[in-house]
């Protein structure tokens, strides 16, 4: 059953149930609309923006428009609505919504701002609804609204007297809703903070069909696709005699540069895409990593790159410099490698074109559908499943757009799924990327100048000119070169900043190293002359700054002398978000192992604890895992790793015990699904090198014979 069924349907039976309580509220704005009296007929059942219903029952619902990828929005958004609303979270529920372009404004899942650009309009939602309520109940009683206040689903009044929301939601509806309303404080929150368990949690766990690999329609065809086994070739042609004659086949049609092979099932057509016989040819070079391992030294030996910032002079300050101090560092391509691969279902129908499966971006895929297929946007509709990962590969749409062309050659509803193979030698991977640093120091150990040159495949730019310690330093100069390559590539948690950040905050302390000063403490002392004295443009707050170094110094005892234990600091600002962590080392029969990782996080107000700390958790796990195993390399343009037998991911047993704190500043929140994974690859390198001495410059740390366990 689609959403949009389940919530005619849901409708439909609050309206035979007695009427209730719609109120419709924008999501560009952060005004209500005038609620509507439901009654007994489907028409009656009227789309909003966005709405929050309360049913003569007291079940409150709330359509969530961004998709979740596992970040926990589909929790988020009714905690934020019934911390407002005051109502029993026993009986919130929350529906996904599908793709409306008309209703809603960022209905996507990426950059971690899902949260930040929704909180006040959740909230004035919960507390128009709240405020509407009282006023019903004010009347019924025939009292100053101002005598009650409002409890877990109920108002009350002075002398003690109680309706549920419920039995108010008919007489509420009639009442206009209010224009201007008053938010409660952090400090009354009781449902903003805590730990609540996911919404989808109970039906994931017994196996509810919530996920697109599971979506299924009655006569859905299924489709997997031959693609260019190189980046650089093109279909020369095809030969599906033998395939067109396996079980279950229905046809073997091309597009796109591509051949599909449809049929009855996804096994079926998996054994008969073996049986196509393909023949391909050159259309572009054919890139090798040895290729690319002179191109990035052509580039950081650029006369000629793009500048991104320049404070003062710095070819003086490294002229007049005490001590300069230089490194580079490498980070190969990446796959995102979620555990569900890509999949999409289509069904066109010559005016229109319906669409379901999981995408972070599917305003995005409807505009491309609609661009491929001549159609006007409104005439495809997306339905959002939920994604079994996605990490940056779902906001690429060539997966939905090819199963709506697929669907549009053959006229049949098809469902596209790409095999692991696929998954992870189809592209859109994380760009490869190298940078150059230089930096001066005084006697005192003090930095004068900072360099920063990077240069990537198909990144653009690899740099972040305004983050620390740019704004700190008198005199910065960062620049970046690109090459444009055939390899496809794209957003990867944490774009730029997954690597950058590795890459700085080991140069930091190789710098701190060299002018006498503890990691910690140049960090702080930089970041005081960001505050007291900027320089230039600061994409960051110093002072938040500051305080997550010091929570993370705090509970990690850092500099305690802990016995066997060595420890390694990093720490990031990205998505408006500020992460701190130290990661500590035993040394194990002569080897590293790594023990635990502490991780300090301002992300303004937590939202859902919970929820929060498995973020955390996953972003260090996921960091840890990639710096250290992450590779994914090319031979004539053919990706040499295609499954997990080859391709190195970290095992349940190399996770260390991670501990998550939080600074409590009540400032509104910021994102959290992205900025702990950064910082991750710099504690873990430089707590290495406190326990063996042993610098690492390239990614992953394995090839470079580092281990943690």
């Amino acid at each position: 059953m689609s959403n949009i069924q389940s919530r005619r349907n849901f409708l439909k039976s609050t309206a035979a149930a007695g009427g209730g309580l719609v109120l419709g509220f924008s999501w560009l704005t952060t005004e209500a609309f005038q609620p509507k009296v439901l009654g007994n007929t489907a028409a009656d059942a009227i789309d909003f923006n966005a709405y929050l219903s309360i049913s003569p029952s007291g079940t409150v619902t709330i359509f969530s428009p961004n998709p979740e990828i596992g970040q926990g929005i589909k929790t988020a958004f009714p905690i934020i609505v019934a911390e407002e609303l005051d109502a029993d979270w026993e009986k919130v529920k929350v529906e996904q919504s599908p793709l409306d372009t008309k209703k809603f404004e960022r209905q996507l899942t990426g950059g971690s701002g899902a949260i930040r650009h929704s909180w006040e309009r959740l909230r004035k939602a919960g507390a128009t609804a709240r405020v509407m309520l009282i006023e019903a109940a004010a009347k019924q009683w025939n009292v100053a609204a101002s005598e009650c206040s409002t409890n877990k689903g109920f108002v009350v009044h002075t002398s003690g007297k109680k309706l549920s929301y419920g039995e108010l939601a008919t007489a509420a509806a009639q009442i206009a809703p209010p224009k201007d309303v008053k938010l409660k404080s952090t400090k009354d929150f009781s449902l903003i903070g805590k730990s609540i368990k996911g919404v989808d949690n109970k039906d994931i766990l017994s196996g509810k069909r919530l996920f697109g690999i599971d979506y299924k329609r009655e006569g859905m065809l299924h489709a997997m696709i031959q693609r260019p086994p190189a980046f650089g070739l093109k279909l020369k042609s095809f030969d599906a005699t033998e395939a067109k004659k396996m079980p279950g086949v229905v046809d073997v049609v091309s597009f796109a540069n591509k051949v599909a092979v449809v049929g009855k099932t996804t096994w079926e057509v998996m054994q008969a895409r073996k049986a196509v016989k393909i023949e391909w040819e050159k259309d572009k070079d054919l890139e090798s990593s040895s290729d690319h391992d002179r191109i990035f030294k052509e580039m950081l030996s650029s006369s000629t790159p793009t500048i991104h910032r320049k404070d003062g002079d710095v070819e003086a300050a490294f002229k007049n410099a005490y001590k300069v101090i230089e490194a580079e560092y490498q980070c190969p391509f990446l796959p995102h490698s979620p555990m569900e691969p890509m999949n999409f279902f289509a069904h066109y129908k010559g005016d229109s074109i319906e669409m379901a499966g999981p995408s972070q971006t599917p305003e995005a895929a409807q505009k491309q559908v609609a661009k491929l297929l001549n159609l006007a946007p409104e005439k495809v509709s997306i339905e959002l499943t939920r994604m079994g990962g996605g990490f940056g590969r779902r906001l690429n749409t060539d997966y939905a757009v090819e199963a709506a062309e697929l669907s549009s050659i053959i006229k049949a509803p098809v469902k596209v799924t790409w095999s692991r193979e696929d998954d992870m030698t189809g592209g859109i991977y994380r760009p490869a990327v190298r940078y150059r640093f230089k930096a001066s120091i005084d006697k005192a150990g003090n930095i004068t100048g900072y360099m920063l040159h990077g240069a990537s495949i198909n990144a653009g730019n690899s740099t972040r000119p305004d983050n620390f310690p740019s704004g700190a330093v008198e005199n910065v100069l960062i620049q970046s070169n690109d090459h444009k390559s055939p390899i496809t590539t794209g957003p990867w948690r944490a774009p730029i900043t997954n690597f950058l950040a590795y890459a700085e905050q080991a140069f930091l302390d190789e710098v701190a190293m060299a002018g006498g000063k503890d990691p910690i403490q140049l960090r702080l002392e930089l970041l005081d002359k960001a505050e007291q004295k900027p320089v230039g443009k600061l994409t960051y707050e110093p002072n938040r700054f500051r305080e997550v170094i010091k929570l993370a110094a705090e509970k990690a005892g850092w500099n305690k002398k802990k016995k066997g234990v060595y420890q390694g600091f990093s720490v990031y600002f990205s998505h408006a978000s500020y992460v701190a962590q130290i990661a500590e080392m035993a040394v194990v029969k002569g080897k590293p192992v790594l023990k635990k990782v502490y991780a300090a996080v301002d992300c303004g107000i937590v939202i859902n604890e919970s929820s929060a700390r498995n973020q955390i958790f996953g972003a260090v796990v996921d960091g840890l895992g990639h710096a250290m195993y992450g590779n994914i390399t090319f031979k004539e343009g053919a990706p040499q790793q295609d499954n997990f037998n080859k391709y190195r991911l970290i095992r349940y047993n190399e996770v260390p015990e991670i501990e998550a704190h939080f600074v409590y500043n009540g400032i509104e929140p910021t994102g959290l699904g992205e900025p702990a994974l950064p910082p991750t690859g710099g504690a873990i390198a430089n707590a290495i090198f406190k326990s063996t001495g042993k610098r690492l410059y390239n990614q992953p740390f394995v090839e470079q014979g580092a281990t943690v366990g």
